[in-house]
Formats: structure tokens, sequence, C-alpha cells
């Protein structure tokens, strides 16, 4: 598939399972805007300092589950709230409250705007659907499902482990490993001899600790070396480099 010597031929493995956003779509990117929105307001509002800063994102929200991000977020501002309830309403002062105000903010901007999936990204879902290489998703957003169908990419993965999933069966947030020791089991793939492909620190460290053969970190602006710090095998810019 691919004639670097520097890159594994991904359709040689029993499976790939790929994160969502960042790596499938670029609803990372979203992500980010709808976090920044409302962590601004709350700031603003609870007078914490200091401002929220994009490398807040990435060191305590990116890949893990909503309210994990939003619990670990506030830690790092010595804030405490009460944790609350998945049906609390956005406007209370709760953990899980201050997480569904930001999915009002994500929503808003799916519906309004849509997404595309990157195309390095389909081109690699093409060669390895194409050499019936197993495939799944797994994702700590409990949006994954719209974000699939809205990409027009539902269809062409049988297996979904993503936020819902996640906590109904009371799994871990990245970076523990449950969750992709969990999509590999519904896959039906021995993580020794599949891939795991994170765009997140924590998912990369999750991919590793569920003991994935390789790993493929890309980088949508994280960084190349703390990619390969977290445990990354290989680290490309897009999912194109293994088609090219």
């Amino acid at each position: 598939m691919t004639d670097s010597p520097d890159l594994p031929d991904l359709t040689s493995f029993d499976g790939v399972l790929f994160d969502l956003d960042g790596v499938l779509t670029p609803t990372a990117e979203v992500h980010m805007r709808a976090w920044k929105t409302m962590f601004d307001e709350l700031f603003a509002a609870w007078k914490i300092e200091p401002a929220y800063t994009d490398r807040d994102y990435f060191e305590y929200v990116d890949g893990k589950k909503r309210y994990d991000g939003v619990a670990s977020l506030l830690r790092s501002r010595d804030v405490e709230v009460p944790w609350g309830d998945p049906s609390d309403d956005p406007r209370e002062d709760t953990v899980c409250g201050v997480g569904n105000r930001k999915n009002e903010v994500f929503s808003r901007i799916l519906r309004s705007e849509g997404i595309r999936p990157y195309p390095g990204s389909v081109a690699l879902l093409d060669v390895l659907q194409a050499a019936g290489t197993p495939i799944a998703v797994v994702s700590s957003s409990k949006n994954a499902v719209e974000v699939l169908e809205a990409a027009g990419l539902r269809d062409r993965f049988p297996v979904v482990m993503d936020g819902v999933v996640a906590e109904r069966d009371h799994l871990a947030s990245k970076p523990a490993p449950d969750v992709f020791a969990e999509a590999a089991r519904m896959l039906g793939v021995d993580p020794a001899r599949s891939v795991a492909v994170e765009d997140a620190l924590s998912g990369v460290r999750s991919a590793v600790a569920a003991g994935y053969g390789v790993v493929v970190g890309v980088d949508r602006g994280v960084g190349a070396d703390d990619l390969s710090t977290a445990g990354a095998t290989v680290v490309v810019d897009d999912l194109a480099a293994f088609v090219d």
C-alpha cells in the first residue's frame, strides 16, 4: 500500500481502529471552538484565572469523555464543583451541567456548518476496505454517531465505540486503556496485531496502554514530539501519507 520504508502497511494488520475527531473529521476544530466559547463565558462569570487557552484543550480536555474533561480543566484552576448528573440542565453549576453547556454549542455549530471528512482519511478508509481490513471508530464523544452521519461515514463502520457506550458500560476515559481494549474486543481483533490511529495525547496513551502493536499519531496541532513522547509508533501530518 505504501512504498515508504518508514510507514507500516496498515492492510497487513488484523484491524485498524480510528479516533474520530481530528483523525477522520475536523470536528476537533469544532470541539475546540465550542470548548473555548463555553469556558471563556464560564471563566468570566466565575472570575477564574488564568484565562482559558488552546493549550488547556490539549492538556486537559482533548480525547477525554466530556465530563472528565470539564473536571480536569476546572481542577487545573483549583475549582471544584459537584459532579451532578448527565441529565443536568446546561445552566446548572455542576460538572455535568457545564459539559452539557459545551455540547449545546457544539451541536449548534455542527447543525449550522456541517462537517466534511479529511480527504486523506477517506482515501485510507477506501484502501483498507478494499483490502478487507476490519475498521472501527474509538471516540470519547457522545456525538460520534451524529458526526459520522453528518460526514457520510457512518455506514463504513460496523463498530463504533463512543462516549455513549463508555458511559453505559462504565469504561474509564482515555488515557486509560478501557475504550481501546473494548473496541478491539467488539471488532474481534487482537490489539497486539492491530493499529490505533489518534491525534490526542490521551488517546495515544490509551492505545499504548491497551497493547496495540502500532499507534499512529496524526499531528493536527498537538505536536509530533509530544505524540511520540506519549508513545506513538509513527507520526504523520495526514493519513494520506499511507496512501500516496
